[in-house]
């Protein structure tokens, strides 16, 4: 998009009854940005968009003035896999997620790259890039306002992106041949070790944030807390302020000026009715006090 001169802060939300409906949910929950699944994160098979949904979500969101809306890639997909029959069905999907994307005219594509277990890290990251690589192949992304962004995962011990460094390394293997950008999460970050929740941990973090993917790459910040310990490698979301990273560490992240051009898109459980509205609220609120 243009110069975002509102900020923006939204949530993941569903899409039952066709994808033009997340516009109504985001609005409802009080949200100028979202993000959604284009089809089911578990499964492998997905139907094609249907040009009356995106045309009808493109409506929706001039109308309402949301955006950007970023797409999370299926958790099934691991581009770096030691398997090459793993690879290859995930390949195929990503095209799919790829495709579905650029359909809709989403800004954004959300991806986890994939568990290396049984390679090193450098085979990892060879194949993840040569991985997004075939699977944009031939499509005409070129002059559109669309980015894969590469997640930080929470450092289990075979994800690529545990580390702010090789979330770093794989967009610069892949910045010649693909539109790519950064995805950071807050519980992950926080899981994978590095201290946001401190005020010197929050500077010092955001020193190597700006050493290895730098700040202009971000462009979206997922905003989950955390129900499990700083470098617990645990990934389990909780509301913003009920866990274990606090509702100051938002606050302060909200205020980042390094991070205006970005949207903060939340995670959050939906344990009961409203609560994608209670968390987008909350952010709100921490984004205005």
């Amino acid at each position: 998009m243009a110069e975002l001169k509102k900020k923006r802060i939204g949530v993941h939300v569903g899409t039952t009854g066709g994808t033009w409906t997340a516009v109504e949910r985001a609005v409802a929950a009080g949200a100028n940005t979202f993000q959604i699944f284009s089809s089911s994160p578990r499964q492998w098979k997905a139907a094609a968009v249907k040009p009356e949904d995106a045309a009808k979500m493109r409506d929706l969101r001039a109308k309402h003035d949301v955006g950007p809306v970023s797409i999370h890639a299926s958790y099934l997909i691991n581009l770096c896999s030691q398997t090459e029959s793993v690879r290859v069905n995930g390949v195929a999907a990503f095209r799919g997620e790829v495709e579905r994307a650029l359909a809709l005219g989403a800004e954004y594509l959300v991806l986890h790259p994939g568990s290396w277990k049984g390679l090193t890290r450098e085979e990892g990251l060879r194949l993840a890039a040569q991985s997004i690589e075939r699977a944009i192949d031939g499509l005409d992304w070129q002059g559109k306002n669309f980015r894969i962004l590469i997640e930080n995962t929470a450092s289990a011990e075979f994800s690529l992106g545990g580390k702010l460094e090789q979330v770093a390394e794989l967009v610069e293997c892949l910045k010649a041949c693909a539109p790519v950008a950064v995805c950071l999460d807050t519980c992950h970050v926080h899981v994978a070790g590095y201290d946001i929740v401190s005020e010197d941990g929050y500077i010092e973090t955001m020193k190597l944030v700006e050493s290895t993917v730098g700040f202009d790459a971000v462009k979206v910040w997922h905003c989950n807390d955390a129900k499990a310990a700083m470098g617990s490698k645990l990934d389990r979301h909780e509301h913003i302020g009920e866990g274990s990273i606090g509702a100051e560490v938002f606050r302060r992240l909200l205020h980042d000026s390094r991070f205006d051009h970005a949207a903060f898109i939340a995670e959050t459980p939906v344990d009961a009715p409203g609560d994608e509205a209670r968390n987008v609220g909350v952010l709100r609120t921490l984004s205005a006090g």
